[in-house]
This record gives structure tokens, sequence and C-alpha cells, in this order.
């Protein structure tokens, strides 16, 4: 759960924003829980304003990026879709609309918790639509690609 404070017209609020699940979101405002509802077609993507990286050490290797196994398949069922399995940040987009991709086949890099993870496609498919871009924000859920 996150936490903010907000003052509003000089109103103090203390806002916990829960998990979001299907396009609903648990919020505590003031101690009081909300069911929020969420527009689907709103995109809550936030880009990052400054992104500042440490200078790595020179005695440790680049650790290799790390597959996600737990992403959901790629399927070839109209309308499928790949939803991020973590949130985190687009590093890498390596498909667009129209290719088709084979199982094992790396998608997308994501960037979660200061490690680089392949996004994979674990069945064959036609591409449709992509709906991230390269330094885009994802929360886990959010929908990555959708196939024909």
């Amino acid at each position: 759960m996150k936490n903010y404070k907000f003052t509003i017209n000089g109103n103090k609020y203390s806002v916990e924003v829960g998990d979001i699940e299907d396009n609903t979101v648990n919020v505590e405002v003031n101690g009081t829980p909300y069911k929020v509802e969420l527009d689907t077609e709103i995109s809550t993507r936030v880009k990052p304003v400054v992104k500042v990286a440490a200078p790595a050490a020179k005695s440790a290797p680049a650790a290799a990026p790390a597959n996600v196994k737990n992403a959901p398949a790629a399927a070839t069922a109209a309308g499928a879709t790949l939803k991020s399995p973590l949130p985190g940040t687009i590093l890498d987009v390596f498909c667009k609309p129209g290719d088709a991709v084979k199982a094992g086949q790396r998608l997308f890099l994501l960037e979660a918790m200061k490690m680089e993870n392949n996004i994979d496609a674990e069945k064959d498919g036609v591409i449709k639509e992509v709906r991230v871009h390269r330094s885009d924000s994802v929360m886990e859920g959010d929908i990555l690609v959708v196939f024909e």
C-alpha cells in the first residue's frame, strides 16, 4: 500500500492506496475505506521526471536479465493480452503491431526493483497492439500487448 498526504483547499487528507484488482482500487481517506472504480480508457502510467543511476561497482559483474516465468501467456485467441507480472519501468520494447511471435521470444525488458526482467511470449501469436513504450512505468496487471 502507498500512503500519501494531501492538502486540498486547506483541508489535510491522509490517503492510503491499496491493490488494484481488475478496475477497482481499495482506497482509504482519513481512515474511511472506499472502493474506487477506474475507467479502463484512462492511462494510469506515470513517466519518471528524473532518473539518477548510481555508479556501478567495478568489481561486481553485471547480472544477466532474469526471465519472468509467471507472465501471462501470449495466446493466439482473438483479443488475448499479455499483462505485466510486476510493477516497474519498460526499458525496451522488442515487438510492434503485425509481428508474428513465437513461444519464448522476448517481447519486453522490464526493470523492477533494480533488476532487469525479460517478458517473453509463452505461445505463438500475432501482435495487434503494443500499449507501452520505452520508459513507461507500469503496474502489476497493466496490459502490455494485445494479440489478434
